[in-house]
C-alpha cells in the first residue's frame, strides 16, 4: 500500500477508483466493512482501492480541548488498512480553510477533481463539509449528478450496539480491553520508548520496561496480560498502567514486564498489545506482598496467553 500526503502526489494509478472518506481511527469492524466494500468494488472494476483520511483529526483544530484521544498512530492505521486490501491511503492535511469548505465544494475538489472517484463507499451517518452540513442524502444527490456510484454500508453491530471508535474508547477507559478487542480488527496496541525508571522492578526480580511517548489512548489503570513486539520478535507480557501507591508514587506510568526476556531495552521503541485485564492497581502492605502478587500476575498472564494467537 502507498501512503500519500498531498493531492499533488496523486498519479493516475491512484485515481478513478473506489474510495471511502473518514477518520478510520482504530480500524474497527465497521471500518473493515467499509474497506471490504471498497476493495470489492475496486477489484470488480480493476481500479485502485483508496481510503481518504485526515491528519490531524478535524476536532483537534475545531475543539482541541474536547478532541478524542487517538486509537491508532498513522503507521499502525496504514498497517491495518493494508491488511484489509487497501491500495492507497491518502492522508490529507487538515486545515481551518478546509473545514470551511461547504459540502458541495468538498465534493467537487476532493471526490471529483482530485480522486476522480468512480465509486464512493460510506456509512449512513457520514457527514462532510463545513459544520458537517453534508449528510448521506446530499451525498446521494451529488453522486447522482456526478455519475459516481454510491454504496451505503450498514453499520456493524456487536451485542446489539453499533461498533464505533467512541465505543472502543469507552471500553478502554474502563479497562475492558477484551470487549474493546471484539470491536477491533486486531488487539488494541500502543507504542512507547523505553526510558529509565526507579529500578525497583529489577531489585525485586520483576524487571520492567518503562514506556514514554505513548501518543494514543491508554486503557484504565490496572494490570493486563498482553504481548510486546520488538525487532520482529514478540513476548508475552504483564503490563501495569497507573501509579505505584505501595511506594508512595502518585503519577501514572506504563510498565511492561516481558516474560522470558533478558537484555537491555533502553531507548528502544516497543509496541504493546492489550489482551486481558487481570486486576486493579492496588496498595500492598509490604514489598514482599507486592512481589508475591507480581509473580501471580506473571503466571496468570503467561497462562492466558499460552494458547492464544494474536496477529503480529
Amino acid at each position: 500500500m502507498k501512503i500519500l500526503r498531498s493531492l499533488d502526489e496523486l498519479a493516475p494509478s491512484a485515481q478513478g477508483g473506489a474510495v471511502s472518506i473518514g477518520n478510520f481511527d482504530g480500524v474497527h469492524l465497521g471500518h473493515a466493512r467499509l474497506a471490504g466494500q471498497v476493495v470489492t468494488a475496486a477489484r470488480q472494476r480493476h481500479r485502485p482501492a483508496v481510503i481518504f483520511t485526515f491528519d490531524p483529526h478535524p476536532a483537534q483544530l475545531l475543539r482541541p480541548n474536547l478532541a478524542p484521544a487517538r486509537l491508532t498512530w498513522l503507521e499502525r492505521k496504514s498497517q491495518l488498512l493494508e491488511r484489509l486490501g487497501i491500495d492507497y491511503l491518502i492522508v490529507y492535511p487538515t486545515s481551518l480553510a478546509l473545514l470551511e469548505w461547504p459540502p458541495q465544494t468538498f465534493f467537487e475538489i476532493i471526490v471529483q477533481q482530485a480522486l476522480r472517484a468512480s465509486v464512493l463507499v460510506e456509512g449512513p451517518n457520514f457527514c462532510f463539509g463545513k459544520d458537517r452540513q453534508g449528510d448521506i442524502h446530499l451525498l446521494k444527490r451529488l453522486c447522482q449528478e456526478a455519475n459516481v456510484e454510491l454504496v451505503v454500508c450498514p453499520p456493524v453491530e456487536v451485542d446489539g450496539q453499533m461498533v464505533s471508535s467512541s465505543r472502543v474508547r469507552r471500553l478502554l477507559g474502563c479497562g475492558d480491553v477484551a470487549a474493546a478487542n471484539r470491536l477491533l480488527t486486531e488487539p488494541y496496541r500502543i507504542r512507547g520508548q523505553v526510558v529509565p525508571g526507579a529500578g525497583r522492578g529489577q531489585a525485586i526480580g520483576v524487571p520492567t520496561a518503562n514506556l514514554s511517548g505513548v501518543d494514543t489512548l491508554l486503557p484504565a489503570a490496572g494490570v493486563y496480560a498482553g504481548r510486546v513486539y520488538w525487532r520482529d520478535n514478540r513476548w508475552p507480557a504483564a503490563i501495569h498502567i497507573g501509579p505505584n501507591p505501595t511506594f508512595g508514587e502518585g503519577h501514572s506510568k506504563v510498565e511492561v514486564h516481558l516474560i522470558g526476556f533478558q537484555g537491555e531495552l533502553y531507548g528502544q521503541w516497543l509496541e504493546v498489545d492489550f489482551c486481558q485485564r487481570l486486576r486493579d492497581t492496588q496498595t500492598f502492605a509490604s514489598v514482599s506482598d507486592l512481589q508475591a502478587q507480581l509473580q501471580r500476575d506473571i503466571q496468570q498472564a503467561a497462562s492466558l496467553l499460552e494458547n492464544q494467537v494474536y496477529a503480529s
